[in-house]
């Protein structure tokens, strides 16, 4: 069965391969900004054009400025190259040809891939003279478009369904996809998060098996959250790389800002948050930030304490009892040691991250959860409030991801926060919920008399008359 046809988008830095990738996957996944460079990783997306599904990978610029950074990037991009079935080769109509255009034109036809220029920017630019200047790269095939407007988009469309991609038409080979992916098990989305220079991306290549995303040896090399599916048994994955997150009084720039943005919302999308923490350097009050927001998210939280294995005896005693303290207001969330950069403790993260995911979802009825909030009352009866007890009748599921229990019962919003957190603590213990936040709900039965005035039948009036009168007497 034929999987979809597989196209890179390659090009100089800041030529908007982003841009285009947003417009043809009709998302708004890549990061996009007026920066050279912001791209640094292989990011795949799905577009469907006319029943036709593709699968595309938009990558960092090639010849960038002379660096080592810059020979990491273009592995990633050379590896896409290899992976993909088309390429679309994208320049800049507003700074016309460059002699850095020309090389890549050159190293691209060495592959012998099916290849398409697409001369990007086209909105305000002088047509005459661009088709003129770009002719002499000798391209048969060219899309003029504007990909921030979408302008051009159909001579792009066209040349993507009239291809051959293999022995069968584009329509039958997308339709396949869906196929093979129908009726699977939901992916546990796993965001990796944490400071910049902790080890995310080294410890997301080490779970994969290979090198997917850029590591390198300075803070900031990932500007973008990635999002990559991956299997491991029968268990279906999704693992989001994140930017690191630094305090807000020092982040700068808008690329890095919104950055910052883009690991938030992969933080409340996740099910299962990894933070990913510095054993060389301790925990930092940065690192309790990133915690209380992924549980104040609803998320799954699991703590990685990376660079174990460089650390002495008396140091890691250290970073432990500095984690026991300050880990008071969370003692629900497990702590993992690893070195990503090795390996050791790396095996064991999945495990925990799928017993995190299936506690979150919350599979009890409501008749255990009754029996517990029963037990919970019997042993710690909540207080009085004005001289009447609040009185806790059932519970049932509300929710999972996080786990969401709600208790019925009447006066419930006069329960105390130390009440409502032992409820959560006594809820988690029993039923195991390792790793999750447990939200409860509180719901005060509503009395169907409250603010309505009794009225008396004729009977009742001529009785009531009565006996005042003779009071009176």
């Amino acid at each position: 069965m034929q999987s979809s046809p597989t196209l890179a988008l390659v090009g100089r830095p800041n030529v908007g391969k982003s841009t285009l990738f947003n417009r043809l996957t009709r998302r708004r996944d890549a990061l996009v900004a007026d920066i050279p460079g912001l791209t640094r990783d292989r990011r795949y997306g799905r577009a469907q054009l006319d029943g036709a599904r593709f699968t595309l990978i938009d990558t960092g610029g090639l010849l960038g400025d002379a660096g080592e950074l810059t020979t990491v990037l273009e592995a990633q991009a050379n590896q896409a190259l290899e992976e993909a079935d088309g390429i679309l080769l994208l320049v800049d109509a507003r700074d016309g040809l460059t002699s850095k255009d020309t090389e890549i034109a050159q190293r691209l036809r060495r592959l012998g891939k099916r290849l398409l220029l697409v001369v990007n920017k086209m909105d305000g630019a002088n047509e005459a003279e661009v088709l003129a200047e770009f002719a002499v790269l000798g391209f048969g095939d060219v899309a003029y478009v504007s990909a921030a407007h979408g302008r051009g988009m159909g001579e792009l469309r066209t040349w993507l369904l009239t291809q051959q991609w293999y022995d069968e038409e584009p329509e039958a080979a997308g339709a396949a996809v869906d196929d093979s992916d129908a009726n699977q098990p939901e992916r546990i989305k796993v965001a990796v998060v944490g400071r910049p220079n902790v080890g995310k991306s080294t410890l997301i290549n080490r779970l994969l098996g290979e090198e997917r995303q850029v590591v390198f040896d300075a803070p900031g090399t990932t500007r973008d959250a990635i999002a990559i599916p991956f299997e491991r048994g029968d268990d279906r994955y999704v693992l989001i790389d994140t930017a690191g997150v630094r305090r807000k009084g020092r982040v700068e720039g808008i690329a890095e800002k919104f950055s910052v943005v883009k690991a938030l919302q992969a933080m409340e999308e996740a099910h299962v948050v990894i933070l990913v923490m510095d054993g060389t350097e301790g925990v930092v009050d940065q690192d309790l930030h990133l915690l209380s927001y992924a549980a104040e998210s609803g998320n799954g939280v699991l703590i990685a304490v990376n660079k174990w294995d460089g650390l002495s005896r008396d140091a890691r005693a250290r970073v432990n009892n500095t984690l026991d303290r300050k880990l008071g207001f969370a003692p629900w969330i497990p702590v993992l040691h690893i070195s990503a950069l090795h390996g050791s403790g790396v095996g064991l993260l999945l495990d925990d991250v799928k017993r995190i995911y299936v506690a979150g979802a919350l599979d009890v009825g409501a008749t255990l959860l009754t029996k517990l909030l029963g037990r919970l009352v019997t042993s710690h009866p909540p207080p009085s409030v004005r001289n009447r007890q609040i009185k806790l009748r059932f519970a049932h599921k509300a929710g999972e991801h996080p786990p969401r229990i709600a208790i019925h019962g009447n006066q419930t919003k006069s329960l105390p926060a130390s009440y409502i957190r032992y409820l959560e603590n006594g809820f988690r213990e029993a039923l195991r919920l390792v790793g999750n936040p447990v939200m409860l709900e509180l719901k005060t039965s509503v009395n169907p008399y409250s603010g309505k005035k009794n009225e008396l039948t004729r009977r009742q009036r001529i009785r009531r008359r009565r006996v005042i009168g003779h009071r009176r007497k």
